[in-house]
């Protein structure tokens, strides 16, 4: 019998005696005493549209840029730089930029019922800022760097294009371009939060020998299955407003240019041709009643060799560029983060994975308190003095794998998915566990000859509302309210729950995970949801994974899918395509599998692990309108059969906990 699981570090989280060196040398005495700034800068590209750059370089005391040549970090971002400008700006005044990271590390709501916005405002005074703007600090110590409003947004011209061909290889041509001037070395790095990590990994993904490091915090590379449409569901808690914001800000004029006689007529004239980009796709995905009637636009989100579908899928396992991914159990990138560090062919310590319990918007919170990870900022000048300086700092000794595990604490260890962990099916059983008497049904979950057969059935709801799934699609802006990010309970009123006996010792759970369903429509499509939880003694419901699949876009390409020993899927990669569009048969039991995130937690003793099946998740994804006609809103059906079992394929490590 295999031992229990003790979650003790390979490696202190906090680095040790490095961790205080790298943080000694952020806060020491600048090498520079000021900044200077280029504004507006413009880098014509191969096709002769114009992008906009703010340059910020060493300044002696006089404010005049230095001679010397330096390192340069890229920002890449569709958040207009006069917005990081602003931030920039507020955090650059002497005593206030201090004074407000400190408000927002001393404000504290824990214990009510708004203490996620705690979480949120931690991230926020702990280094986040700077990663995701401009870093003072930074280019004060030697530093250039660069931040480029990206094509069809801010001040740049053209038209936006959502990570598209032409938007990738600007990023390319601006590397080349910034490689050749006087204030810079030609040794390229890349930093940045979301967008701008994206865009990092699409870079990287090319090879360009100038680009010596980057350093994304919360990136994604399949973009479609990551935030657009996870299981082929529109996720329209974040979309809208995404795009929202994105194409409003891309129409805040250069006053400046205008004021002074040389406004940008070219920059007008693109943002008239195309002034709310991509929501033509969005309202015909939410109107169009008919998969015939769709338009060309929504046909090529669907088609899997069409060019918007390809500017969307990054190819890591290209990446020759050291990498530090950030990311978050619960971030709308997290079913990518760890595969991208698992692709990226360099060896350990030449990638890192760091991976807080938190959403995309709070990544960070304690990190610089002992026993927590360096903060974020000290990292990424640890990272770029590492790489771009040539400074033995031993920052790639650091990790590789960095977690905070749901359940546990912070730990480092030398690979994700963690040593020892084995795939278990354990069986969804009609019999009840006595956990629940709030859900719509509750079931166990078993091992195979515990297994009670039944037909349940569960209808589309809108508990969902309040759920982790929505605090993930919100980016984290949902979790202030933390009886819903936190607590489960309140969604599973409207689900199916099936849970474990008690564990008895700590148990690990490291990886994806796959929930297989065999199902009953009474109509020709539906759409399911599924959780993987911890529940505690005291009844609380935390979610370790989540997925969620339109039944009728259940094809997998086998080729691109992982499987435990036994055959049995880990890792279903969905083909969402509409060429593979499978419509159900009504009443005939139709299988399918739903590849939930990948995580890492530990099941304390007297811990149960659950399964949640729902028929609906508003507001994270909803189907396109033909499939959502299609379904009727109908009730859905699972048959636990034992010819044709439902079960949850879960990694566990240590004692076999059941």
């Amino acid at each position: 019998m295999a031992t229990p699981y003790s979650p003790v570090a390979h490696a202190n989280p906090d680095a040790g005696a490095d961790g205080a060196t790298w943080a000694a040398t952020y806060t020491a005495s600048p090498r520079y005493p000021n900044v200077h700034i280029d504004w507006d800068v413009p880098i014509t590209m191969s096709d002769g549209t114009v992008l906009k750059a703010n340059i910020y370089r060493p300044a002696d005391a006089a404010g005049a840029p230095i001679a010397e040549p330096t390192p340069t970090i890229l920002n890449l971002t569709p958040y207009t730089k006069l917005v990081w400008n602003v931030l920039d700006s507020a955090m650059a005044v002497p005593v206030l930029g201090d004074a407000l990271l400190q408000l927002f590390r001393d404000f504290d709501l824990t214990g009510t019922p708004f203490d996620g916005i705690t979480d949120i405002t931690k991230a926020w005074g702990t280094g986040l800022p700077r990663n995701l703007t401009v870093d003072r600090n930074l280019i004060k110590s030697g530093y250039t760097q660069v931040v480029v409003d990206v094509r069809g947004t801010g001040f740049s011209q053209g038209v936006m294009e959502f990570f598209g061909a032409r938007e990738q290889q600007d990023t390319v041509e601006v590397i080349d371009w910034t490689t050749n001037q006087p204030w810079s070395t030609g040794d390229i790095g890349m930093s940045g939060v979301s967008y701008s990590a994206v865009n990092q990994i699409q870079a990287a993904d090319k090879q360009p020998p100038a680009l010596k490091a980057i350093f994304p915090v919360v990136p994604g590379s399949d973009l479609l299955r990551d935030i657009l449409a996870p299981g082929g569901a529109l996720q329209i808690g974040f979309v809208p407003a995404w795009l929202v914001g994105v194409n409003g800000t891309k129409l805040l004029p250069d006053l400046l240019s205008a004021a002074q006689g040389r406004f940008d007529w070219k920059w007008l004239a693109d943002r008239v041709s195309s002034p709310m980009t991509f929501f033509d796709l969005l309202f015909a995905a939410l109107t169009v009643p008919d998969v015939d009637q769709l338009p060309d636009s929504v046909r090529a989100l669907f088609n899997e060799h069409g060019p918007l579908r390809d500017g969307m899928l990054s190819h890591p396992e290209r990446i020759r560029t050291p990498t530090f991914v950030v990311g978050g159990w619960h971030d709308v990138f997290t079913n990518t983060e760890p595969v991208i560090y698992q692709q990226i062919q360099l060896p350990p310590g030449q990638k890192q994975l760091l991976m807080d319990n938190a959403y995309h918007i709070n990544v960070g919170a304690d990190f610089g308190e002992p026993g927590f990870p360096p903060r974020l900022d000290v990292l990424q000048r640890a990272w770029f003095d590492k790489w771009l300086k040539g400074i033995d700092n031993g920052i790639d000794g650091y990790g590789p794998v960095t977690s905070k595990q749901i359940g546990g604490g912070w730990t480092s260890t030398d690979q994700f998915p963690r040593a020892g962990v084995e795939y278990q099916p354990m069986c969804l059983s009609a019999a009840p566990s006595g956990t629940s008497n709030t859900s719509v049904h509750d079931g166990s979950l078993t091992a195979a000859d515990d297994f009670i057969p039944g037909r349940l059935t569960v209808a589309p709801g809108v508990t969902s509302i309040c759920s982790n799934d929505t605090a993930v699609v919100t980016a984290g802006a949902a979790s202030i309210l933390s009886g819903c990010a936190k607590d489960a309970r309140p969604h599973e009123l409207n689900g199916l729950t099936f849970t474990s006996a008690p564990v008895g010792a700590p148990t690990l759970i490291s990886g994806p995970v796959n929930v297989h369903l065999n199902t009953v429509l009474d109509a020709i499509d539906g759409y399911w949801t599924a959780t993987v939880n911890d529940v505690a003694p005291d009844g609380r419901s935390t979610v370790l994974a989540t997925g969620q699949l339109v039944a009728s876009l259940r094809a997998i390409d086998p080729d691109k899918s992982a499987r435990s020993s036994n055959g049995d899927l880990t890792a279903p990669y969905l083909q969402l395509t509409l060429g593979s569009r499978q419509p159900i048969l009504p009443g005939a039991p139709t299988t399918l599998d739903i590849g939930l995130t990948p995580t890492d937690a530990v099941l304390q003793p007297g811990h149960r692990l659950r399964v949640d099946v729902f028929a609906g998740n508003l507001p994270k994804g909803l189907p396109l309108l033909p499939m959502l006609v299609d379904s009727q809103l109908k009730p859905q059906h699972l048959q636990l059969d034992s010819n044709e079992p439902s079960f949850v394929n879960v990694p566990i490590g240590g004692r076999p906990a059941w």
